[in-house]
């Protein structure tokens, strides 16, 4: 009963609605007085003035704005994101908007008239200044609380914008998980290139050999910091910029001849005209092979790798095969990289297969073109 009272929201909300008082206070005085007019005739007069007054000023888009900013600031310190401080972006907006003034005003007027009637009691008879008091506290308690509510309804944002709300955390959310799987892929690829070359440069002694170890790992954290900026300048929200910069299909030849330089043979067949194809398609067809090749130089190191890419009715059919040699058949239960493979194909509209093909590893993708949907 008493800690409502000792709370610093309850006369925060106190002076919020005693600002609602000041403007019909205000409204009263021009029109229609107070002199030789009777309480309730001024109530009624002041009413049939105060709403379509209100209801005139709601038209303004700022008045959203303004109300919602001083919602937030007396009536909820801690849940400011339920009221909105946009202006009225639709008539939908201005009508709430209306209807919260309307009500701001009407609950402002009744407690501050109930602040001056117990003010004007307490006066009169001091022995009842405690239960009066307590009263008068209680009864702002339940009017800001009375008043928040309304806030949140008429003031918080529509079903449309909750929707747009939940549609964008969920594209933040989705942006996030494309850049997890590319820095996954290219920094993954990158590292598992530079092991290889590493340990294949120390094992073996002809020096020209280690050379060309060196250079191998040189390009290929080269590209590795090339992809990492990217990923920074889209963490910075200038995605156009970076998007333009994303490895295609074309650059796949890059892809196989840093597997060759970690002393694993590629053999690749890409019966595909790279310039035919959606910019898209061709990105996230670049990093589903990259992560083919990642995997087999992980798990299969040595092990000659067959890459084959065609396009069949209308379908890109891309595979990546490798013999299951060492830790190979390890594979079926598939990692954060197939993983993130089967999401960009079920993306785009197509299917991924991965798994164990005879001796072989086989991780098989197809992709439609869809090019009205993809250009």
């Amino acid at each position: 009963m008493i800690t409502p009272l000792l709370r610093p929201v309850t006369y925060a909300r106190w002076l919020h609605l005693m600002i609602g008082l000041v403007f019909a206070g205000i409204v009263l005085l021009v029109y229609p007085g107070t002199e030789g007019v009777s309480t309730a005739r001024a109530v009624v007069l002041s009413a049939a003035v105060d709403v379509p007054l209100l209801c005139a000023v709601a038209l303004v888009p700022a008045v959203r704005r303004a109300e919602g900013m001083q919602a937030r600031l007396l009536l909820a310190p801690a849940r400011e994101e339920s009221i909105g401080v946009a202006p009225s972006a639709s008539w939908a907006d201005r009508g709430r908007t209306a209807g919260w003034l309307v009500a701001r005003v009407g609950s402002g007027a009744a407690v501050g008239g109930a602040t001056v009637v117990a003010v004007e009691l307490a006066a009169r008879l001091p022995l009842l200044v405690p239960v009066v008091g307590f009263a008068l506290l209680w009864l702002v308690v339940l009017a800001g609380r009375l008043q928040l509510a309304l806030a949140i309804s008429l003031l918080g944002p529509s079903k449309a914008e909750r929707l747009a709300a939940a549609e964008a955390r969920a594209e933040r959310l989705l942006e996030r998980n494309r850049l997890a799987r590319e820095l996954h892929d290219s920094i993954g690829h990158a590292l598992t290139v530079t092991v290889l070359q590493a340990g294949a440069a120390r094992e073996v002694p002809d020096p020209a050999f280690r050379e060309r170890a060196l250079e191998a790992i040189e390009v290929t954290g080269r590209r590795a910091l090339d992809d990492l900026e990217r990923m920074l300048v889209l963490l910075r929200e200038a995605p156009e910029a970076a998007a333009a910069e994303q490895p295609g299909l074309d650059r796949v030849e890059e892809l196989f001849a840093s597997a060759r330089a970690a002393g694993t043979p590629v053999v690749a067949e890409l019966a595909v005209r790279t310039g035919g194809l959606p910019g898209v398609l061709s990105r996230e067809a670049y990093r589903i092979v990259q992560e083919g090749v990642t995997n087999a130089l992980r798990h299969a190191p040595g092990a000659p790798i067959r890459v084959e890419g065609a396009v069949v009715d209308g379908v890109l059919e891309l595979s990546c095969r490798t013999a299951r040699t060492g830790g190979g058949s390890s594979r079926s239960g598939g990692g954060k990289g197939l993983r993130g493979v089967r999401e960009r194909a079920v993306l785009l509209g197509g299917e991924c297969e991965a798994g164990p093909d005879g001796p072989d590893w086989l991780l098989r993708v197809r992709l439609p073109l869809r090019l009205d949907r993809w250009t």
